[in-house]
């Protein structure tokens, strides 16, 4: 609260066109009991995330008169705390001590939307950090309702949905017609490749594994509770960090590679860093050079952007710095998770990245005929 603006005692209210209405929403608020769609909100900052799910209002959908796109209204009132400086740039004087005051605020946030034509048109729009988040949500959604596995299993089942859809809108396979072989990496649509990867990586977080897999029930609430209020970038480093690579301290080798061992063999580089969002890692390979300083210095290049990650963090990621044949390695090593086993269920059974895949296709086949 002290590094960014916070508001408090919140009320946010959402209005849509007459075509659709909201339906389910989803975040950290609670409904106003005597008004719909209107939600109550303690305390926010400016990295707060609310989701909503929306229904037609009847079958035959949007309007296709382009001179009335489908609409969304965001009315926010909201108290926040003002610094004495704002009040002196209005003209007011005093010779008293300045002090902090309070503010109502009212923001009014009206949107129109295009309409997508074909399924092509929707793929090419889609968004997929803000698809994980809402996946997430409902995901957290069910795992409360009706149990971690059940959870699991609607995830898969909507990867495989979704992927059986995309052959079909392609017609790469048509349904009735299932045959190989089936593009199960989005090689039509950019914005959806990466889709069964961060999928993969949701299934093996501890958001979705249970007790006996070591996982405890406190640590799997805490990461609802922060995985449902964070903003899509954020969330999206929390499901599936970011690995770079360093050929020294002050020089960086490559900007992103694959959570896997063979990435860290190929890649050749002595220094790997990994933002997991909460958890920072520096790792120096067993091959790097005895020569390189470790850990880095404070006035290099690795530590500007360690420093840099932690000012910006709503919370403050802790740091690990870790060189292999020293210091113990799991830390790191838990999130090169594409070797890792995962079935459409969660549960170990021999399977990395690509057989996850490969079991994907088998199921869309089953689904398709």
């Amino acid at each position: 609260m002290l590094s960014r603006p916070y508001a408090f005692a919140c009320v946010l209210r959402l209005r849509t066109s007459p075509e659709f209405r909201p339906g389910r929403s989803h975040g950290h608020f609670f409904p106003d009991p005597q008004y719909e769609n209107v939600q109550h909100i303690i305390c926010c900052d400016t990295y707060a995330t609310y989701a909503y799910d929306f229904d037609f209002e009847n079958s035959n959908g949007f309007s296709r008169n382009s001179d009335a796109p489908p609409v969304l209204q965001f009315a926010f009132q909201y108290t926040v705390i003002v610094p004495p400086e704002e009040n002196f740039k209005k003209g007011s004087i005093s010779l008293d001590r300045p002090k902090y005051s309070l503010k109502r605020r009212l923001r009014i946030r009206t949107l129109q939307y295009g309409v997508a034509r074909n399924l092509n048109e929707l793929y090419d729009s889609a968004d997929t950090e803000v698809i994980l988040s809402i996946l997430v949500h409902k995901v957290i959604s069910a795992s409360l309702e009706q149990g971690v596995k059940e959870g699991r299993l609607l995830l898969h089942d909507w990867l495989v949905i979704l992927t059986a859809q995309y052959n079909d809108a392609y017609k790469i396979v048509e349904f009735g017609k299932p045959g190989t072989p089936l593009d199960v990496a989005f090689s039509h649509c950019p914005q959806l490749q990466s889709l069964p990867r961060l999928i993969f990586a949701l299934l093996r977080s501890p958001l979705l594994r249970l007790h006996e897999e070591g996982v405890h029930p406190d640590y799997r609430i805490y990461l609802q509770c922060l995985f449902s209020a964070l903003e899509p970038s954020s969330l999206l480093r929390a499901v599936y960090p970011v690995l770079s690579s360093y050929s020294t301290p002050d020089k960086q080798a490559y900007p992103r590679h694959s959570l896997s061992r063979a990435a860290l063999i190929t890649s050749g580089s002595p220094i790997f860093f990994l933002d997991a969002f909460t958890t920072l890692i520096v790792y120096y390979s067993s091959t790097a050079d005895p020569a390189l300083p470790f850990p880095p210095p404070q006035n290099c290049l690795l530590r500007a952007i360690i420093n840099k990650l932690k000012q910006e963090r709503s919370i403050t990621p802790k740091l690990l710095l870790i060189r292999s044949g020293h210091d113990n390695a799991e830390p790191f090593e838990q999130y090169l998770i594409e070797e890792q086993d995962v079935d459409g269920v969660g549960l170990s059974n021999g399977m990395g990245f690509v057989s996850f895949l490969e079991q994907i296709s088998r199921d869309i086949l089953e689904y398709m005929k």
